[in-house]
């Protein structure tokens, strides 16, 4: 056979089989042909959120680099507005969610049935103990850290306790406790590791409350704040940016909190929020968002970690789920008392 023809068929043969093990090697990632195919059809999906809108947005268009043919409209809300949302959209009948995303795996525990069955291709791969309900999963897992300005603070906390100095009086910021299940982890943490009088040592340098991380991230850049706790991918994206930001994860320990996220039995476009939440939780999703977000993951073994977490140093914790849902609150209403909140 003449060497050219030779060649050029052995080329297109590899090239062919390259398609072949490439289309069965994505299936097995993303989900089968046949649900691509149906999730490009349908062409968008639309995704309900309690997590950072900017962060979101980075996700979104990473996933979309991906899948280009499938739009994803973002609506975000604080935790308890999102659920009310959710509920009061179920009981008329009109909720247009492909998905639901929540850090408040408490509440959207009582929700599980308003959502189908559904497990990514990678399931066996995730920690069950993540998981509040075989229809929920963690596609986002986030961890507590500490942060501070540096133009501001000449000596920096180096521990959970040291928030507690009356040399930071007014200097600190806190997230108040009614945010969402995310600072209700932190807020457990404190007093079940920390000690039942945290609160009160720490309420005395009189901090600065916010809402939610995203505006107490913000404070903290423009100088508004020096310090305290905030949701490593809060800050970590505005550090990255060349804010003058310090972060550290106290040797105390770092809360964890994953998320309940599902497809509800209503959803418009079943296979394109399948296909993003298959995208999410694949050692693909899961690596950018902690590369690039600073979110930690609840795969058994982790791909990476996020910038100064060191997995031999850092002690992860996570609360017990009885006691998530039973001391939530009792407890938050001491916080607020402690801390002279008010609703």
């Amino acid at each position: 056979m003449n060497r050219r023809i030779f060649t050029k068929m052995a080329l297109t043969g590899v090239a062919g089989l390259g398609i072949l093990w490439g289309a069965p090697a994505q299936a097995q990632e993303f989900g089968s042909p046949e649900l691509i195919a149906a999730a490009k059809k349908e062409g968008k999906l639309v995704f309900y959120t309690a997590n950072f809108a900017e962060v979101e947005q980075q996700v979104i268009k990473e996933f979309q680099k991906r899948f280009p043919e499938i739009k994803v409209e973002m609506v975000r809300a604080p935790g308890g507005q999102l659920i009310t949302r959710v509920k009061t959209e179920a009981a008329a009948g009109k909720l247009i969610a492909d998905v639901v995303d929540h850090s408040d795996r408490a509440l959207m525990q009582p929700l599980a049935d308003l959502f189908q069955d559904y497990a990514p291709p990678n399931a066996a791969d995730y920690n069950p103990d993540s998981l509040i309900s075989p229809k929920l999963w963690p596609r986002v897992t986030l961890v507590w850290s500490i942060a501070y300005n540096t133009e501001l603070v000449k000596n920096p906390p180096k521990s959970w306790m040291d928030l507690t100095k009356k040399e930071y009086d007014k200097q600190t910021g806190q997230v108040f406790a009614r945010s969402g299940g995310t600072t209700w982890t932190r807020v457990m943490f404190e007093r079940q590791v920390l000690g039942e009088d945290y609160w009160a040592k720490q309420a005395s340098t009189r901090p600065i409350l916010y809402p939610s991380g995203a505006p107490m991230s913000d404070s903290l850049v423009r100088g508004e704040v020096a310090m305290g706790p905030l949701l490593y991918n809060a800050i970590y994206p505005k550090q990255k940016d060349g804010a003058p930001i310090k972060i550290f994860f106290p040797p105390e320990g770092a809360p964890v909190n994953p998320y309940a996220t599902g497809i509800p039995k209503t959803a418009a476009n079943p296979n394109a929020a399948k296909l993003f939440l298959n995208w999410c939780l694949s050692k693909e999703g899961q690596t950018f968002m902690i590369r690039e977000l600073g979110n930690l993951t609840s795969l058994k073994v982790a791909p990476v970690y996020p910038e100064g977490f060191d997995p031999k140093v850092v002690k992860v914790w996570f609360p017990k789920f009885d006691e998530y849902v039973k001391l939530h609150e009792p407890w938050v209403a001491e916080w607020d008392k402690t801390y002279g909140h008010r609703q």
